[in-house]
């Protein structure tokens, strides 16, 4: 069977869903996600909105920020690993961004799929999305500690 998108059929368009209550954040990726036109970004504002938004838009994959007002990132991440483990969504990868290398036990401990540390540039953002987007993971290596001898 060929693939519809070697038909010529366009294809599917990708939801990706953002969460954070910065204005900046948002921007930053959307601009990121602006390059790739097979994606329609939507945006939250609050950790509570995540879920009812998984559920209108159904994204391949959310973006949320790790400190968020009134349900932070990790919580937002964690209720959307409890709904899945109840059958009440499908699994949807998560990419947490994070303010600060300590910030990845959070974001492993919450099961986010992948996480970037600010400050944000655009590559290593692409490539976080891309590989989440993928079926993979994406853990930032950025501010890892000098090794010692």
């Amino acid at each position: 069977m060929v693939p519809r998108a070697a038909e010529g059929y366009p294809s599917p368009m990708l939801d990706v869903l953002v969460a954070s209550d910065e204005a900046w954040v948002r921007e930053e990726v959307r601009a990121v996600l602006s390059g790739r036109p097979d994606i329609t970004v939507h945006e939250v504002t609050t950790g509570v909105s995540v879920l009812p938004a998984v559920h209108e838009y159904e994204p391949e994959l959310v973006i949320v920020d790790l400190q968020i007002g009134n349900m932070g990132g990790m919580a937002a991440c964690m209720n959307l690993r409890l709904e899945e483990s109840a059958d009440r969504i499908d699994q949807v990868p998560v990419l947490m961004l994070l303010d600060r290398r300590p910030d990845v036990f959070l974001a492993r401990r919450a099961g986010a799929d992948g996480w970037v540390i600010k400050p944000l540039d655009p590559i290593r953002l692409r490539k976080a999305v891309n590989a989440l987007l993928d079926g993979g993971t994406y853990h930032d290596q950025s501010y890892l500690p000098a090794a010692t001898a």
